[in-house]
């Protein structure tokens, strides 16, 4: 047989191309499971659904649209979390409480509410069960964890039920890792004592919840799903991605967030502005020197390139900053949370112009004061990650019991 050159490049180039990843297309989420039983744990309920933008289904309706349809569900509210139900909020925002031009069901606002004011929500809704599903980013400072945590306690509080309809944990389930927060930095962006990458679905962290921080347990029922396993990345599972959030943008996104949204207690921008935030990271004045610095060190699955950009809002809107994009290399290999640690340690030693945020919020970010006074005193990265490691690992110890999935 004779190959022309033309003919051996194209053979070289398909042997040489990537073999597609494997797409689990038998993987079912706690809603489709839901709907495929007639939605029978919501038989007889007035049912009221926490939600936002990724509440849908595989073919991308959103699931409130999907059970309004349906005369099988009594559906009567919609609660939306921060960002709102239809997310048109940005960071630190919320719609308030109006009625959904699509179905006309009336969306209540729980965003900053919680205890006795949410439990009142839910009293005046007069919905029976509270049922969840918000798709979670895998780490601790990502609020819509605490959304359902405050929700819980506010049904447990209004007398209701409370359904927790499960998705995958896009970073996958792996592992936990970084510091735990101590309960005396207890925020929105943190309310109980774990770890900044959970590595839990939001099923789980609704039974870890319900068993252990709950001032008592709340009737709990989880749909879980089928088909997901611990070590999947979102783009193993054969779902659309749809934002949690306005700078949420891609799952590569979500891979380093756990990380690099440490840089929003920093005067660094995180990225917010651009089309990869908590990618790229900088400010005026920094140069080659930080990525270079960053480089030699040779983390893991990592790699980080000479960047400068301008971000359109957020700090330097309008200004050019420098700084490093990070580029995932062996998404197995790479740790985020240390990965974050070596570029805050580096990024102090190659700029003088390196400062804290005034209202010390990295500590409520990485859960104590731990990560802030330890680089200030001039600590390294090995030092600063082992000083949580006897904390990392009592946590993962009580997680394990409320582990749903191999």
């Amino acid at each position: 047989m004779h190959l022309s050159r033309r003919n051996l490049l194209a053979s070289a180039a398909l042997s040489a191309a990537p073999l597609p990843r494997r797409r689990h297309e038998r993987l079912h989420t706690g809603f489709e499971r839901l709907a495929a039983d007639g939605y029978s744990l919501l038989t007889g309920q007035k049912a009221g659904v926490v939600t936002n933008p990724t509440g849908i289904t595989r073919d991308a309706r959103h699931i409130v649209d999907v059970m309004h349809q349906d005369p099988r569900v009594q559906l009567t509210a919609v609660f939306g979390p921060e960002h709102g139900f239809r997310g048109t909020a940005q960071a630190g925002g919320s719609e308030g409480r109006y009625d959904d031009p699509a179905t006309g069901l009336p969306v209540y606002d729980t965003y900053l509410k919680s205890g006795r004011p949410l439990a009142d929500v839910f009293t005046a809704s007069g919905v029976d069960t509270v049922v969840f599903d918000i798709q979670d980013v895998g780490a601790r400072f990502y609020t819509y964890i605490w959304t359902l945590y405050d929700c819980m306690e506010a049904a447990r509080l209004a007398g209701k039920r409370f359904v927790v309809l499960d998705r995958p944990n896009p970073v996958t389930g792996r592992a936990a890792g970084g510091p735990v927060l101590h309960k005396e930095f207890a925020t929105f962006v943190g309310r109980q004592p774990i770890a900044q990458a959970h590595g839990m679905t939001v099923a789980e962290l609704a039974r870890l919840f319900n068993g252990e921080f709950l001032t008592a347990p709340v009737p709990l029922e989880t749909v879980l799903m089928s088909g997901w396993r611990r070590g999947l990345f979102y783009d193993d599972c054969g779902l659309p991605w749809v934002p949690p959030s306005p700078n949420m943008p891609t799952a590569d996104t979500a891979l380093v967030y756990s990380g690099t949204c440490m840089f929003e207690g920093t005067n660094l921008s995180e990225g917010r502005g651009t089309t990869r935030p908590f990618e790229l990271l900088g400010a005026e004045g920094i140069d080659g020197r930080w990525a270079a610095a960053v480089n030699a060190l040779g983390l893991p699955g990592v790699r980080f390139r000479e960047a400068y950009f301008a971000p359109t809002f957020s700090k330097f809107a309008g200004r050019t900053a420098g700084g490093v994009q990070l580029h995932v290399t062996d998404r197995a290999a790479y740790d985020p949370v240390r990965t974050g640690i070596a570029l805050l340690v580096t990024a102090r030693k190659v700029w003088d112009g390196f400062a804290w945020r005034s209202d010390d919020w990295i500590d409520k970010l990485t859960g104590s004061d731990r990560v802030r006074t330890m680089i200030d005193a001039g600590a390294g990265t090995d030092e600063v990650t082992g000083a949580w490691q006897d904390e990392l690992a009592a946590f993962r110890r009580v997680r394990k019991e409320y582990l749903l999935y191999k």
